[in-house]
């Protein structure tokens, strides 16, 4: 079904084709744009001046209440909650635009990212196919990328993936953070299972692929004991992950009140906590908290044989292999290592 009366937000746009609703994608209105860019300039820190990523949709069905991009939803007058989940544009044209992009003589072939603002596989690209064009005029070009995801349709591009590998380097990562299935279904309601994202990290691997695991964000005093954490690791490595990053939750201002939501309804008890760790606009886990959770986690990534993964400075995803040179990211960290994070604060 086609609208006809786009939000007053999305009215201000000059590129808007249609708003659609369809019967399977229930309760969600997709906003077809003509993009004018594809590639996005990601300003970096000195040593590493930018970075260049790709995102043919803004917002997300996945619906993490913790997701950091939910403020981007705000420039259209959409709001960081349900809108962001519900209400989906989608750059119908990205790849149209990224090959007269990648065509230019000013182009220099840097990595590329996708998937480090919204997902590039969530449930919408089964609708509207975008990721097969843009990996080509990727691998075409000589562009090197990565992909981050957390959506199991990675599935149905690996053969195109592999071949892309051939031409340039390309990274695979899985975003894979909660290993109890009743509490990932709450916090993460539209995204596949992590026993699906293993079976896609295995599949990754039998395409020839290496894949990291993004064990992030870790939830302070829900998914941050050692048992979660040790058999998150055991389960990585059994399906093949070559790498795991971590880092514990962080909540900007505009993401800071849905989560909050979905904490004092599900977990009421953690309140108290979680407003002492994020008081004010302090967005970050306290240091405290994150030297004691290095300290928890790293034994148990040498334990289970996975590398520490790298992460890019700039686009918070996978390092790109065709970067060389530089050292793994790590967060500022304090000294002292309690037996108990709620002994921190």
């Amino acid at each position: 079904m086609e609208q006809s009366d786009a939000l007053p937000g999305l009215a201000k746009l000059n590129n808007l084709v249609r708003s659609v609703q369809t019967p399977e994608f229930a309760g969600v209105t997709f906003h077809e744009v003509l993009a004018k860019s594809a590639l996005n300039k990601v300003p970096g820190q000195s040593a590493m001046p930018f970075g260049w990523t790709i995102n043919p949709y803004r917002g997300c069905t996945h619906a993490c209440r913790y997701c950091f991009a939910r403020p981007t939803h705000t420039y259209l007058d959409l709001d960081a909650g349900d809108d962001f989940d519900r209400q989906i544009i989608v750059k119908v044209n990205v790849a149209d635009v990224l090959r007269t992009e990648l065509a230019k003589p000013s182009w220099r072939r840097d990595a590329v990212a996708l998937g480090t603002n919204t997902d590039p596989y969530q449930r919408a690209e089964g609708r509207y196919s975008l990721m097969p064009g843009i990996i080509d005029a990727l691998a075409t070009s000589g562009t090197p990328f990565s992909i981050l995801t957390k959506g199991t349709l990675l599935r149905r591009d690996l053969p195109l993936i592999a071949e892309a590998a051939k031409l340039v380097p390309v990274d695979v990562a899985m975003s894979i953070a909660i290993y109890d299935h009743e509490l990932q279904q709450s916090v993460e309601p539209g995204t596949p299972s992590a026993k699906a994202r293993l079976a896609t990290v295995s599949a990754v691997r039998e395409a020839g692929l290496e894949c990291a695991v993004f064990l992030m964000p870790i939830l302070p005093y829900l998914t941050d004991t050692k048992a979660h954490l040790d058999d998150a690791l055991r389960q990585a490595k059994a399906a093949g992950a070559t790498s795991v990053l971590y880092t514990a939750l962080h909540l900007k201002a505009g993401v800071k009140p849905w989560f909050m939501q979905w904490l004092e309804r599900e977990h009421p008890e953690l309140v108290p906590k979680y407003r002492s760790m994020y008081y004010g606009n302090n967005a970050y886990a306290p240091k405290a908290y994150r030297r004691w959770l290095g300290e928890r986690i790293r034994p148990l990534i040498r334990a289970h044989g996975l590398e520490r993964g790298r992460e890019d400075p700039v686009t918070g995803g996978i390092r790109s292999t065709a970067l060389t040179g530089g050292a793994a990211v790590e967060l500022p960290e304090i000294f002292g290592s309690p037996a108990d994070p709620a002994a921190l604060f």
